[in-house]
């Protein structure tokens, strides 16, 4: 049994996306495979943008990243599902990153040499949706939103293994596979 935090990542907060659609197939997998699971949904979330390196590295987390920061300590694996905006994750979902990953909580400053990772000990899975085909985002695009979240964001703080699901071309032909798929993830807490 795993403890999976769920971080559903579309900006709009009314809803009714299919990567809520995939959130929730892939609770109910969790479910099934008698996993313990907690959600977020950032849309909800109550934060302001940081400006300032001043407020990064010093201001106190509001409310609701508080307890998204509890909810990241209490998690043994981190589902992140959001859709590709513009070849990267939305803004407000940077900015809830930027928020909850804050020196201190994530990770600490070194003298010399890499920052300590904090949040080692945590797996995660990306899950990405998007208009193109996943393959072409992977080789012509270069996939350069999926590299920076897991390497200058969840690897920095020493979130690892990180695995990722690229959905392109969602339509309603492919959606069933695509929900199956996230099921079974959730059974098996990957």
């Amino acid at each position: 049994m795993s403890r999976i935090l769920l971080v559903q990542g579309h900006p709009d907060p009314v809803g009714k996306h299919f990567g809520q659609a995939l959130a929730q197939a892939y609770a109910e997998g969790a479910a099934e495979g008698g996993h313990e699971l907690r959600s977020i949904e950032v849309a909800k979330l109550d934060f302001a943008l940081l400006r300032s390196m001043a407020e990064f590295e010093k201001g106190e987390p509001p409310p609701d990243i508080k307890a998204a920061q509890d909810s990241l300590l209490w998690a043994e694996h981190l589902v992140v599902i959001f859709p590709l905006w513009l070849g990267a994750m939305p803004a407000l979902l940077k900015g809830f990153f930027e928020q909850c990953l804050r020196p201190g909580f994530a990770y600490e400053y070194r003298p010399r040499g890499f920052p300590i990772e904090k949040l080692k000990g945590r797996s995660a899975r990306i899950v990405i949706t998007m208009g193109m085909p996943a393959l072409m985002y992977r080789l012509w695009y270069g996939a350069h939103g999926l590299k920076t979240l897991r390497r200058n964001i969840l690897g920095f703080v020493g979130i690892a293994p990180i695995r990722d699901t690229l959905l392109g071309m969602i339509d309603a032909k492919r959606a069933p596979r695509m929900l199956a798929t996230m099921r079974a993830l959730g059974r098996r807490a990957g």
